[in-house]
This record gives structure tokens, C-alpha cells and sequence, in this order.
């Protein structure tokens, strides 16, 4: 492939972003890639996750990533009409699917706030890869709504849920979500999706020393045995808002060796290729896994960087599509989508971005500036999802 073959990018400016530069794919190339299941990157990577964020809205003001200072009541949010509809969605994740998608998150915002999202994951649970197989469909929520939704979701099609929960105390979860949401609630509405068949559930702790730390034992403690799945985040430079610093971020290998201590641990195999989570499974008092008290993850994306493996796409609720957490530019997938692009023009297009992939911010980040991503400011968590 040749220059020429790669899309030209034109550099729009997003007002709702402040200055990030968003580049549009505004013409296809000449030669066509189809989907065969086999699309790779610069760096060899497949493409097998795709996370698609349904809403730019959440109703949780967390100071990781959608600080109450920035995101106040005159924020201007997206309007409706932006939003790619659940047909534009399932058109273009079937495209992504022929790519050799396997897995499909969604995402917010808070995925749950958007109307009817159990009619989108109706119709993404109706596709099927070229081998016939079914998706791994799954959903990342705060939890404040589950306990409503829990059972519709799983009648639609949904498979599982990951739930964000960065403490048991009341007063740290409701300093945390900046909103004063009750933990009970959270916790009742990961009961609710246990009850429904909603497993095994994922949650998932961001860990910001000086804030939560103290609850990491208390979290261990609560979910060992429960068949519930608790992974430790490093805290991350996503975006530009959240007032990130390195002093901040405690290494997953301390919360480990913490846990350790009172609980004993036994490292895992990955359960995937491209797994962002390392495994660490709760030991009986021979030392080996005792499957029955579960086990733990921890993703160290800053500490102990794993791009090397990552197969992982992220779409906006606007249908730009983003090849990293931390990149600083996307593409208008949305204009083809509403252009009269065929869905072979779609799959080409999607190939050669795909193609032209080399993000690997993490290995990266103690040579690239403060607040910069790949040549200008970083996209936010709340806008692509996590």
C-alpha cells in the first residue's frame, strides 16, 4: 500500500471538544480492502474489540473523568440528531464484525441513560461472524440504573456487564461520583444483574492514591468467593480534564503484593489474546487457585503498558472512530454512513484506517509531553468510552 491509498484527513475542529483536532476521512482510497477476518495493523495486530459509546452523558460527575469544573450544567452535550441511530450502529459494527470483531462493548457516558438501548443490543446480538458464531456482547455501566434494567438487557441479548465501583464506603463513593449516588444502590443493582444471568460480572475499581486506596482490602474482602470479578485500574492520563499526575497512580504491583498479604494470590494465564487484565486467582492453603474464592485482575496501563497486544477499536456516540484510548484524532465514519457509501465502500474504508494503525501511546508516555497525545490534545474517556 501506498501513499496515495491511505485516506486524506482533513482537520475539523470539534467546539464540544474545545481545540482537539478531529480529521475526516473525505474520499476512499482507489484500491479496496473487503472483510476477510484478517485485517492487521503496522505493529501485526488484529482487530477483535470494538467499543462502542452509545451516549456522551452521564449522570455521575467522577473527577477521573468527567470533572463537575468542566462538565457543569451549560455543558452543551450532543445533540440527538448527531447520535448515530441503533440502525447506523448495527450497519456499521456488521462491517466490523466481517473485519474480524468478535467482541462488542458499549459505552458512554452511561450507556444506560440512552432510550431503548436494549432494542441496539437486540440487533448487535442478531449478528454473526463470517464462521457463524455468535458475539460476546457486553455493556459498561456506573450501576445506577441496572437494577431496572437488568433483566430487559439480558432478554435482548446482553451477555455481561462490567461495573465501575471504586470503593464500599459511602462517603469516599459518593465524594468520588461527585453526585452523593449511595453505594447501596450501585450494589443492588449488581445483585439484580446477577440474579438476571448477567455473568460473570466485572468490576472495576480506578485506584487514585490519596483518594481510595484504603478500599482495596475492604473491595477483596467483599467479592472474594461472590463469583464477581474485581479489577484494579491504574489511575489514567485519559483526556485532558481530570487533572492527572504520576504521583497519583498507584502500581498495580502494590495492590497486589497489599492483597497478597492478607489473601494469598496465584498468577493466572491470560483468558484471551489482547487480555488488558493480568490474573491473579485467590490460593487455598495448598497455594494453588481455589476456583471457588474466585480471583482478581489488575490493568496497568501506565505502569506495565500492554499495546504490544491491543486489538481494540473505539466508535463515538457520533460515529467517529478512534484507535486508542489516548489518541488526539479520529475518523468521520458518520459521514459515509450517512453518505451514499455502500457497505463496501464502508469495509474499505474501515480496512485501510485500520491498516494505518500504529498507536501505542502507553509505551510511549515518558517521552511525549505533558497533556499531549499523538500530536495534540487527547480525546476524553466520557466521549469514547473506557
Amino acid at each position: 500500500m501506498n501513499d496515495r491509498d491511505l485516506p486524506r484527513i482533513v482537520p475539523l475542529i470539534d467546539l464540544r471538544l474545545s481545540a482537539l483536532p478531529m480529521p475526516v476521512t473525505d474520499h476512499l482510497p482507489e484500491s479496496r480492502i473487503s472483510g476477510t477476518g484478517q485485517l492487521t495493523d503496522t505493529l501485526g495486530r488484529p482487530l477483535r474489540d470494538l467499543r462502542i459509546s452509545v451516549t456522551d452523558r452521564c449522570n455521575f460527575r467522577c473527577n477521573y473523568c468527567m470533572p463537575k469544573a468542566i462538565f457543569d450544567k451549560d455543558y452543551a452535550y450532543l445533540p440527538h440528531q448527531a447520535l448515530l441511530s441503533f440502525e447506523e450502529i448495527t450497519r456499521v459494527a456488521k462491517v466490523f464484525v466481517a473485519h474480524g470483531v468478535q467482541k462488542i462493548r458499549l459505552t458512554g457516558g452511561e450507556p444506560l441513560l440512552r432510550k431503548n438501548v436494549e432494542l441496539l443490543v437486540e440487533q448487535l446480538a442478531a449478528l454473526r461472524t463470517p464462521q457463524g458464531q455468535a458475539l460476546d456482547i457486553t455493556l459498561t455501566t456506573n450501576g445506577s440504573l441496572l437494577a431496572r434494567k437488568a433483566r430487559e438487557l439480558k432478554a435482548a441479548g446482553l451477555q455481561r456487564v462490567t461495573v465501575s465501583l471504586d470503593g464500599l464506603d459511602d462517603t469516599v463513593f459518593r465524594s468520588m461520583n461527585d453526585v452523593d449516588f449511595p453505594v447501596a444502590d450501585v450494589l443492588a443493582g449488581i445483585e439484580a444483574a446477577q440474579a438476571a444471568g448477567l455473568g460473570p460480572i466485572k468490576i472495576n475499581m480506578v485506584v487514585k492514591r490519596g483518594t481510595n486506596e484504603h478500599e482495596i482490602l475492604p473491595m477483596a474482602r467483599h467479592f472474594r468467593g461472590s463469583g464477581i470479578v474485581l479489577r484494579f485500574i491504574e489511575y489514567m492520563d485519559v483526556g485532558a480534564t481530570n487533572g492527572w499526575r504520576m504521583n497519583e497512580v498507584l502500581p498495580s504491583s502494590e495492590v497486589v503484593k497489599l492483597i497478597h498479604a492478607e489473601l494469598p494470590l496465584v498468577q493466572l494465564e491470560p483468558s484471551n489474546p489482547g487480555e488488558t487484565a493480568a490474573r491473579w486467582g485467590y490460593a487455598d492453603a495448598c497455594g494453588q487457585h481455589d476456583k471457588a474464592l474466585g480471583e482478581i485482575g489488575v490493568i496497568s496501563s501506565v505502569t506495565q503498558a500492554f499495546c504490544g497486544s491491543c486489538n481494540r477499536a473505539r466508535l463515538s456516540t457520533e460515529g467517529k472512530l478512534f484507535l486508542c484510548l489516548f489518541a488526539s484524532k479520529g475518523y468521520d465514519l458518520r459521514s459515509l454512513i450517512r453518505g451514499d457509501a455502500s457497505d463496501a465502500d464502508l469495509s474499505s474504508a474501515i480496512g485501510h484506517i485500520w491498516q494505518g494503525r500504529s498507536d501505542r501511546y502507553s509505551e510511549l508516555r515518558s517521552a511525549l509531553a505533558p497533556d499531549t497525545g499523538f500530536g495534540g490534545r487527547r480525546v476524553e474517556m466520557s466521549y469514547i468510552g473506557g
